[in-house]
């Protein structure tokens, strides 16, 4: 699959092991996976998270690279130390900019009211460790979303960008629109003439060509 089509999901989980297997799950499913170690480092992927103010000093382990990819998918374990899955999701579906990003939650613990207050503030799946390919399935459908409506915004853009031309741009436009439709309309009446030549018998190659001074008619 050409890496322009595939689906990028961000991995988060502080278990190594965990988050080798979501990451070997997910590449079999043709996705391209950028796997983190905590919640906070995938907020700072994502764009969101300010550096740590406890230590200035430490250096952004992802920088800028929010602006340059585009995540259709945030699949979390709920429980880590610091920020839960449950604390990343509220903090996703929070931003403006963010919000429309699935989230699916992981967890070993099968705790009904921990499932329910997920789905309640946002979460797409809740999944039972160890996850199994058969539940990764189940999240094509919900990047397929993410990536028809990026599509629609850069629609919008595009004629919102064309409605704020300036009067010297629309001009401009006009003027060149103008020229496209006179030369077709220049070669359409030279096809035209051709055509009338052809029909009336006299073939635009019977012309008179001139050899050295001499005439002759071909």
């Amino acid at each position: 699959m050409a890496a322009e089509s595939q689906f990028h999901v961000l991995a988060v989980d502080d278990s190594l092991i965990d988050r080798k297997l979501i990451e070997r799950l997910l590449k079999t499913s043709s996705c391209q996976v950028t796997t983190v170690d905590s919640g906070s480092k995938a907020l700072e992927f994502l764009g969101l998270y300010e550096a740590d103010t406890t230590n200035p000093n430490t250096a952004s382990t992802f920088p800028n690279n929010h602006q340059e990819v585009e995540v259709n998918l945030v699949i979390t374990d709920y429980c880590m130390p610091g920020m839960t899955g449950y604390d990343l999701l509220k903090k996703i579906k929070e931003s403006s900019s963010l919000k429309n990003i699935p989230v699916v939650i992981m967890s070993s613990e099968n705790v009904p009211s921990r499932i329910s207050r997920c789905l309640e503030e946002g979460a797409e799946e809740f999944f039972l460790k160890p996850v199994r390919l058969s539940d990764l399935n189940k999240l094509r459908p919900h990047m397929l979303k993410t990536k028809i409506k990026d599509q629609n915004k850069k629609q919008g853009k595009q004629e919102e960008k064309a409605s704020f031309q300036s009067p010297k741009e629309q001009e401009q436009e006009e003027e060149h629109q103008q020229q496209l439709l006179q030369q077709k309309q220049q070669q359409q009446q030279s096809s035209n003439n051709k055509r009338k030549a052809i029909e009336e018998g006299l073939s635009p190659e019977r012309t008179r060509l001139r050899y050295n001074g001499i005439t002759t008619v071909v």
